[in-house]
């Protein structure tokens, strides 16, 4: 009897061991969660850069690069990118690439702890062409994540689809090609089934979307767009410099027809999002256009490029068809305009800060001048609202907190990180992760 019992008790407790290891096992070879989906696009969960009311209610107002205050962790991070990171689930998503552009790489951070999980090495390109400036990079183009897909894409240099779940490429094309000049810019959107790209390059300028799923080409639609540049002998003056642009795209319901809106150099479009086939068009005399659209209730917001941009209201209505310029464009703001930080869309008011720090509040619905003001720094990033305020910061590591205010401009904190910024904040469950040129920040209450 006793032999026995001993026998059951180390059946039992064999058992056990087993499966506490095999539990430890599970657990270490365990894939990470990729839902909730906490930032999916550049412009945060509902494409609008306003962070969700219970997440915003935890972020900290105060932090400090230097002594660390509220820094929960750092990682260095190598190669360069202006790609502001996608979070869902357990993990960070973003682009990078060497400075020569010779290797471009796919970024995954468990965001719990800030170790590297996948660091991919997804495109190399023997003579990339030269990006011609010092603001641009060759990982400028933001991801979109989905539960089941990472969507990456650099530009002429490549596009992918990736398991979220374990890194692994399902489909990549790159067949699609244009010179961008000054290095690529335009981030992907997912709308449906589609996957709409935008190549605004200086010898071929068209929008494309390919099926999500298998990277097939289903419609492609080149710019109808006069763009008065031809020289005597009938070639692009400064080889077509002045046709590039670097937009991101917005797909708005217009009157029944999912329409795709989309702003080049010279001009900016319609087209219908399932065919490709071009709607409308409203002609503007900026280049090298950056600012997604925005709609309120009728009226959509267009940026018109950098330099000298413009800022326009067009009426939605039934009769969008053809060249609209004159019969719809209801007001036009003409100074101090962004260029390459997307504004935001609060209440009705339209909050934006010029590449220069000139932060200003426009009244949407009229285009009049509310306020402006100006802060320290050159911006590149994007603004993100937090609460009843704009977070917005700058190229130097400054990170300006401004109150979201249709009556005046005031400035209600200011943090910094010992390091250039040039990718948006972004904020999940509860944090603030903010991509420098060499490292990635998790900011949270201790």
């Amino acid at each position: 009897m006793g032999s026995w019992v001993a026998s059951l008790s180390d059946r039992m407790f064999l058992r056990t061991l087993l499966a506490t290891v095999f539990a430890v096992s599970s657990h270490a070879g365990a894939q990470p969660a990729t839902t909730p989906l906490f930032w999916p696009v550049k412009q945060g969960p509902a494409g609008n850069s306003i962070v969700p009311e219970a997440d915003a209610a935890r972020v900290p107002l105060e932090w400090d690069g230097a002594s660390g205050k509220n820094i929960v962790w750092r990682t260095p991070l190598e190669g360069n990118g202006h790609s502001t990171p996608v979070i869902g689930g357990d993990m960070i998503w973003f682009t990078a690439a060497t400075t020569d552009g010779k290797q471009m790489f796919v970024y995954g951070i468990d965001r719990h702890d800030g170790k590297v999980v996948h660091h991919i090495r997804l495109f190399e390109n023997a003579s990339p062409e030269e990006l011609g400036n010092p603001l641009n990079n060759y990982a400028a183009p933001s991801p979109v994540l989905e539960a089941d897909a990472l969507y990456v894409h650099f530009g002429t240099y490549g596009t992918a689809r990736l398991d979220p779940a374990t890194g692994r490429t399902v489909w990549s094309r790159r067949d699609i090609n244009v010179r961008h000049y000054r290095g690529p810019g335009s981030s992907p959107i997912v709308h449906g089934g589609l996957l709409v790209l935008t190549f605004d390059g200086i010898d071929k300028q068209f929008v494309t979307a390919l099926d999500k799923t298998t990277g097939k080409t289903i419609w492609t639609t080149p710019r109808s767009t006069d763009y008065g540049d031809l020289d005597k002998e009938g070639k692009p003056t400064r080889d077509g410099d002045m046709r590039k642009a670097y937009h991101t795209p917005a797909v708005f319901d217009l009157n029944g027809t999912e329409v795709l809106v989309s702003v080049g150099s010279r001009a900016a479009f319609g087209y219908d999002v399932k065919t490709g086939k071009e709607l409308w068009t409203v002609r503007h005399g900026g280049f090298n256009a950056a600012i997604p659209p925005f709609r309120l209730g009728d009226l959509l917001l267009i940026n018109t490029g950098a330099e000298r941009a413009h800022t326009v209201g067009v009426r939605i209505d039934g009769k969008m068809s053809g060249d609209i310029t004159e019969s719809h464009v209801i007001w036009d703001k003409d100074k101090r305009n962004a260029s390459e930080a997307c504004p935001v869309l609060v209440n009705g008011i339209y909050y934006q800060v010029t590449r220069g720090g000139i932060v200003s509040a426009i009244d949407a619905r009229t285009g009049k001048d509310l306020w402006e003001d100006r802060l320290q720094g050159r911006f590149l990033p994007s603004p993100i609202v937090l609460g009843d305020k704009l977070l917005i910061c700058n190229d130097p590591g400054h990170c300006y907190l401004v109150k979201a205010s249709p009556e005046k401009f005031e400035l209600a904190g200011t943090n910094s990180l010992p390091e250039l910024i040039t990718a948006s904040p972004v904020v999940a469950d509860g944090a603030l992760f903010i991509r420098s040129a060499g490292a990635l920040y998790k900011i949270a209450k201790k």
